[in-house]
């Protein structure tokens, strides 16, 4: 049995106190992983942004809103895990400078300076010990295998599950599973409960001593 952690769902970085960034993820995969690795007879730690839907009564739910929060988070946590699937979207961009007032229509254009959020998965991965693994997710809108490929090494991962854009708010999923070296170990599609299943086999198969 191994502890694993879990990101799921989106986050938000904040415009002003009532307007956010975010994406339409709905934290559906990460339900269904968690619910997998439970099933397999593992500890399941997971942290989420804003979602509606459930996770498995099992599984410690550590909520979370923002990019930084769940990085905090995860960091803190990975520290008592066997290993980490990063399968929530954080928020990539925030806006420089949050306004602490509501901003007001002026009928002019807005300007607003984004800069990069950290990168949670990466930084677990750079950071991971001898005894830890992590798989990541890589969801692309074109050259999905090459930008998979390139996540996977950026990212230091042991894994990469690489999805398309149908994947979001979507009750389906198709992926393919990438090993270290870049190769194509599976491709799966079909009901996100199943690939989940599919893919913690593997993750069992593979990581988990």
């Amino acid at each position: 049995m191994a502890r694993l952690l879990i990101t799921s769902g989106p986050t938000r970085q904040y415009l002003d106190p009532v307007r956010y960034l975010t994406n339409a993820s709905s934290g559906r995969m990460g339900a269904a992983l968690a619910a997998a690795a439970i099933e397999a007879g593992h500890q399941v730690v997971v942290i989420s942004g804003p979602v509606s839907i459930d996770y498995p009564e099992e599984a410690e739910l550590i909520p979370v809103v923002t990019t930084d929060e769940m990085l905090t988070a995860a960091v803190e946590t990975f520290r008592h895990c066997d290993g980490m699937i990063g399968a929530a979207a954080p928020c990539d961009y925030m806006p420089r400078l949050v306004q602490t007032q509501k901003i007001s229509k002026t009928g002019k254009p807005l300007t607003i300076e984004l800069i990069e959020t950290a990168d949670v998965v990466a930084t677990l991965g750079q950071s991971k010990r001898d005894d830890q693994w992590v798989v990541g997710f890589a969801l692309e809108s074109e050259d999905q295998h090459f930008r998979a490929i390139v996540k996977l090494e950026r990212k230091h991962c042991d894994l990469m599950v690489s999805n398309g854009p149908s994947a979001i708010d979507a009750d389906r999923n198709e992926i393919e599973i990438l090993d270290a070296n870049g190769d194509i170990l599976a491709k799966m599609e079909g009901p996100k409960e199943e690939v989940a299943r599919g893919i913690l086999q593997h993750i069992d198969q593979r990581l988990i001593k």
